[in-house]
């Protein structure tokens, strides 16, 4: 199967040498260093690794996991080894998600550069590959898995064996029919086109096939005037129909005889549904499509909590890779924790813990090297500073001399602003938050005398007391020194007049109350929340806090009791308006799944504008009594179904997923909801559910929707299998419709003619616990949204 790529894959003599082999150690640790015969199959798109040439192989890695490949030299890994082995021989491999980078050194220096640039050929090859190509590739894997003994073709044994590790149980005489009407050749065995054809037979869609037939006169094709009416009335396209079938059917369509006529075949419609026109997910919403040009309390800021970290909290690794995976994930403020370090270098680490230490400079250049790759909208470095006076001097010249002229120094146009800047303004800054000396209004007065008082710093460190008293006690029962080390933690290191001058528009004070705040800070100021404290003043003075951050900006932070590096719940945080709800992005899960959820759209930049009301320094909105200013809508999902679902035990070939769909809803807590269809028995190829879930929303401007199939297990929790979520702003809107929703009668009592905007037919797809494709695990919906509640008169 191999064929259906090596046709387009490059011919590179450096991919022939890859697939001969070639033996390199696999770094892990300064102590782990092992040889491996690392060999890229013949596919040229899984890379398989064995102790020893001729050894028994396993897999190591597919192409399409790979993000990029990085040089040795950039590797703190490697850099720590550079004793040992030469920068010039190593290299990474980076994966998408949270996946560890693989650190490899090669025998030479030309040995390292052949697989650094054959894999990224490999890579930049996988990114551009279209929707038909990834769907060769995925066959060519399934059946590189099924033919066991590699000889090229598939035996009905192997077919078979093949089905289960498909998550398919079908009847064996059935599946024998589909197996003899494929062997063409009558071979006993399946080859190249006629596995294709087995596997078109396996994945037919009647659901796909009864829609299409609706709206095809012949049952064979859709010319162009019936597909325009299919847009028109399932899809809601609207005026713009006739224009989009045209392109549509170009984009689409397989043969080229479709297109020279203007018709869409049965194939064509479905590459079209199973495509990024036919998702769920608005297509308008993909770039930046919002208004940049506000201030800065106007947005939610995709926010880090602790980034250096990888792991937990206590005794986590930290590394300039948390930096880096969250830059490029689209984090706009990332968190450093900077203590006086040896040598005079200040280090970055979770103070009073057992967390590894990296260096305060490796960190500033991680973020002058990343920060702007994924989003050009500025990036807030979050400093908690705890070091000496002296180092912190260290730490102003790394910040100036490392980012030049992306730090922001002074305010924009050098004159006393009245609002926050604008993202747009901002553009490729970094911008400071931290402790400061004096007011903005002072810093920008001519002085021709320097201040030589020291004035009593202002604001407060975003320790974790909790974790703080816990390490403290266990400290004072080690180390006869405890009385000492008291005395210097009474001791506060005056703040360094050069590291107070880079902090412009983000002051860090300290909290007291809604009404102090507006009585005496200014609108550059921000306070930090611990989760705990946030959630109380949302419940005691939800109204307050709304207001508060219509115009100063608001950081929650995870409370420390955290050790895990596990997540809460963002949603109530936005609710109220709190623009910087940090993250600990290196755990994965449902939390983390709505936080990318939430920024998923508008390109993905870490900016999203909040919603009007949100934005409006008068406005009533309290987000735990909402007298809702925006008009509540109901929500009409009918999950049809799935489609190549992976297994969730993949160690057990015979085990095959029982798949449910569980439709969550967050937002305001009465919004706050969910509901899931049947579980279907023994079938995550091809399962079909065809069941009607129906919510109402009071607010569906802070609304998201997360889809989620589960593996059904009466003994315990179910297993996830995979997840999408998504704005409920973001979802395929359409026009009025005409008629109700086909096969679902009695809903047309309900849904009125005039009053219900149809997204139409919508494909889910899934992504993994870890936020990475599963394509093409995938579920098939159709989604009807109206104004008000059931019964309303509006």
């Amino acid at each position: 199967m191999a064929f259906l790529l090596q046709g387009r894959l490059p011919v590179n003599q450096d991919l022939l040498l890859m697939q001969k082999g070639m033996s390199m150690r696999k770094v892990r640790s300064k102590n782990w260093k092992k040889l491996r015969y690392f060999r890229l199959q013949d596919d040229g798109m899984t890379v398989w690794h064995a102790r020893q040439a001729g050894g028994s192989a396993k897999p190591s890695f597919s192409i399409s996991d790979v993000e990029t490949v990085r040089e040795g030299h950039e590797s703190e890994l490697l850099r720590s080894l550079a004793e040992e082995f030469p920068l010039e021989q190593g290299f990474t491999v980076v994966f998408h998600g949270r996946r560890s980078n693989l650190d490899l050194v090669a025998n030479s220096v030309d040995e390292a550069r052949i697989w650094m640039q054959g894999l990224q050929l490999l890579v930049d090859f996988v990114t551009s590959m279209d929707q038909q190509e990834w769907q060769d590739q995925w066959l060519s894997d399934w059946f590189q898995r099924g033919d066991k003994n590699q000889d090229g073709r598939m035996t009905f044994q192997e077919v078979q064996r093949l089905l289960r590790l498909m998550n398919v149980e079908m009847d064996q005489e059935y599946a024998f029919q589909l197996f003899q009407t494929a062997d063409t050749s009558q071979s006993g065995t399946l080859e190249g086109e006629e596995f294709v054809q087995f596997y078109k037979a396996l994945t037919k869609r009647p659901e796909v096939q009864e829609i299409f037939e609706n709206f095809s006169a012949d049952g064979q094709k859709l010319t162009l005037l019936e597909f325009v009416d299919f847009l028109r009335e399932e899809q809601k396209e609207g005026d713009h129909a006739s224009d989009l079938a045209l392109e549509l059917i170009d984009r689409y369509e397989p043969s080229e005889s479709g297109k020279l006529w203007h018709v869409l075949s049965m194939d064509g419609f479905l590459s079209y549904l199973c495509s990024k026109d036919g998702d769920i997910f608005n297509p308008t919403c993909r770039p930046i499509y919002q208004d940049m040009t506000q201030p800065l309390s106007h947005y939610y800021i995709n926010s880090s909590h602790n980034t250096y970290l990888v792991g937990d909290q206590l005794c986590g690794q930290s590394s300039v890779e948390g930096y880096i995976r969250a830059l490029k994930r689209g984090c706009r403020c990332v968190e450093v924790d900077i203590w006086d370090g040896p040598s005079g270098e200040p280090i970055v680490y979770h103070g009073h813990t057992l967390t590894s230490r990296i260096l305060f400079k490796d960190v500033v250049a991680t973020v002058a090297q990343y920060a702007f790759q994924t989003s050009d909208y500025p990036v807030i470095l979050s400093l908690e500073n705890h070091c000496s006076w002296e180092q912190q001097q260290i730490m102003v010249q790394h910040l100036t001399e490392i980012l030049g002229e992306l730090l922001l120094r002074t305010t924009l146009d050098g004159l006393l602003p009245t609002q926050l800047p604008s993202p747009e303004e901002l553009r490729r800054k970094v911008l400071v938050k931290g402790k400061k000396l004096r007011t903005l209004e002072e810093d920008l007065e001519e002085e021709e005398e320097e201040e030589e008082l020291e004035p009593e710093l202002e604001g407060e460190q975003e320790d974790e007391p909790e974790l703080e008293a816990q390490f403290e006690s266990e400290s004072q029962k080690l180390s006869p020194r405890s009385k000492d080390k008291k005395k210097e933690k009474k001791f506060k290191p005056s703040l360094c007049p050069s590291l107070s001058a880079l902090v412009v528009y983000l002051k860090s004070v300290s909290f007291h109350s809604f009404t102090h705040s507006r009585e005496h800070y200014r609108f550059y100021e921000i306070s930090s929340f611990s989760e705990t404290k946030a959630k109380s003043l949302i419940k005691e003075a939800g109204n307050e806090f709304v207001q508060h951050n219509v115009w100063q900006l608001s950081r929650v932070y995870p409370s420390g009791l955290r050790t895990d590096s596990s997540n809460y719940n963002p949603q109530e945080l936005w609710n109220a308006g709190c623009q910087m709800v940090a993250m600990n992005v290196q755990t994965a899960g449902l939390e983390m799944d709505i936080h990318d959820g939430l920024f998923r759209q508008n390109g993905g930049c870490g900016y999203v504008l909040k919603p009007d009301f949100l934005r409006d320094a008068q406005s009533s909105f309290h987000p735990e009594r909402p007298i809702s200013p925006c008009k509540a809508q109901t929500l009409i999902i009918q999950v049809i179904s799935g489609q190549q679902l992976p297994k969730v035990n993949k160690t057990k070939e015979g085990s095959i997923v029982d798949p449910l769909v569980r439709v969550e809803i967050f937002g305001i807590r009465p919004d706050t909801t969910y509901q899931e269809t049947n579980y279907v028995e023994n079938n995550g190829f091809n399962p079909y559910w065809g069941q009607t879930l129906c919510f109402r929303v009071l607010v569906p401007e802070l609304a998201l929707l997360r889809f989620v199939v589960k593996d059904y297990d009466w003994k315990s929790r179910h297993d996830f299998v995979g997840q999408y979520t998504l704005p409920w702003t973001c979802m395929k809107q359409g026009e009025p419709v005409l008629r109700p929703l086909a096969n679902t009668p009695a809903l047309a009592a309900f849904l009125t003619p005039s009053s219900c905007p149809f997204p139409g037919y919508r494909h889910i797809h899934l992504l993994s616990k870890d936020g990475t494709s599963l394509q093409p695990a995938s579920i098939f919906v159709h989604i009807c949204t109206r104004e008000g509640l059931e019964g309303d008169e509006s």
